[in-house]
């Protein structure tokens, strides 16, 4: 039973720590504003050291506009999943013949719901609605691993409650499978695998490539484009996978109708196929001239012996790993750490 004594204490010293930590932080911040002056870092050892990694890990998380952000991104979901799985629902389940799905109704519904949240929350949360676009985001630097967290979480509880209400208001004699994601027995999970990554991909670098802001040849609406992105790639393959392209669009069913099948390749393909995609656009395709730069004067050889190369002192494409800026764009990505630096609200 000694056990429990000792998880108290701990859990007591790590509210401490968060608590000081906090503190201290609000302490240099006032004082920087009201004096102009900069202090020096604070020297820290023994047991908080322990924690100022974790600390720093979590900056900015504490801000009324990232809570805003993250309450942003339930909200969508809840509406995406919940409208996106009422077009999959057949009222003529009853019927002696009923008609198979509409795969052009299902296919607009959802790519029309998505441009139009996009839309509505792009300059709330960046829009994401998707735990492989939060992926994507994470790995090309635009988003902190921290914040990327919350993200999926309010995605993936936005997506529960959605497919929640949907199971609450439709009557059992049509619910059916309520959209439930499914691999076609004729093919096998790993092409089912493959498919899920091809169609992310596809949309993950339709987000990037509409909402870069280095690119000035851009017109039209991003938000009517990425929709379109996610219509064809469930025009394509419904008949496959059932079209996830979103893991939280298959998360938020499955814990509803506790159907498991095969779920995890609406997770890996995915967040896969997201991250492929952002980094391919990000890193080869249209990398920042920045970027370029850095890794040009990295690589470029010395005047040293030969195969040596030199070491460019401080040359990275952001400053801060854990503040990394994301760009705005014309409507998908929101500069919510950018926003808080500068003391403005990103609404």
């Amino acid at each position: 039973m000694a056990i429990f004594p000792s998880l108290f204490s701990s859990r007591i010293n790590l509210t401490f720590y968060v608590t000081a930590y906090y503190i201290e932080a609000t302490i240099e911040n006032h004082v920087k504003k009201t004096m102009n002056i900069e202090l020096p870092p604070p020297q820290r050892c023994g047991p908080s050291s322990k924690f100022e990694g974790i600390m720093v890990a979590f900056k900015g998380i504490w801000t009324k506009e990232f809570w805003r952000a993250v309450s942003g991104e339930f909200l969508a979901t809840l509406i995406f999943v919940l409208l996106g799985l009422g077009s999959t629902i057949n009222w003529s389940l009853g019927a002696e013949k009923p008609p198979p799905p509409d795969l052009v109704l299902i296919s607009l519904c959802f790519g029309l719901t998505i441009a139009t949240l996009a839309q509505c929350f792009g300059h709330i949360s960046g829009g994401h609605i998707n735990p492989a676009v939060t992926a994507a985001m994470v790995c090309t630097r635009k988003l902190s691993l921290a914040k990327g967290v919350f993200y999926v979480l309010s995605q993936c509880l936005g997506a529960i409650t959605g497919a929640g209400i949907l199971y609450m208001v439709t009557p059992s004699s049509v619910r059916g499978g309520m959209g439930v994601t499914s691999v076609n027995p004729k093919i096998s999970v790993g092409h089912a695998l493959v498919v899920e990554m091809l169609i992310t991909f596809e949309l993950v670098f339709t987000v990037f490539a509409t909402c870069d802001p280095k690119r000035s040849d851009l017109k039209g609406s991003a938000a009517l484009a990425i929709g379109l992105a996610v219509a064809i790639g469930h025009l394509f393959a419904i008949p496959y996978t059932g079209a996830s392209m979103n893991p939280a669009r298959s998360f938020g069913p499955a814990v509803v109708m506790c159907s498991w099948a095969d779920h995890w390749i609406y997770w890996l393909g995915p967040i896969l196929g997201g991250i492929t995609a952002g980094a391919m656009y990000e890193y080869l395709y249209c990398p920042d001239p920045e970027l370029k730069t850095c890794f040009g004067d990295v690589f470029g050889k010395s005047s040293g012996p030969p195969m040596r190369y030199r070491e460019v002192e401080g040359c990275r494409r952001r400053s801060d790993p854990e503040e990394p800026a994301i760009s705005p764009g014309s409507h998908s990505t929101l500069d919510v750490e950018k926003a808080e630096k500068a003391g403005i609200s990103p609404a």
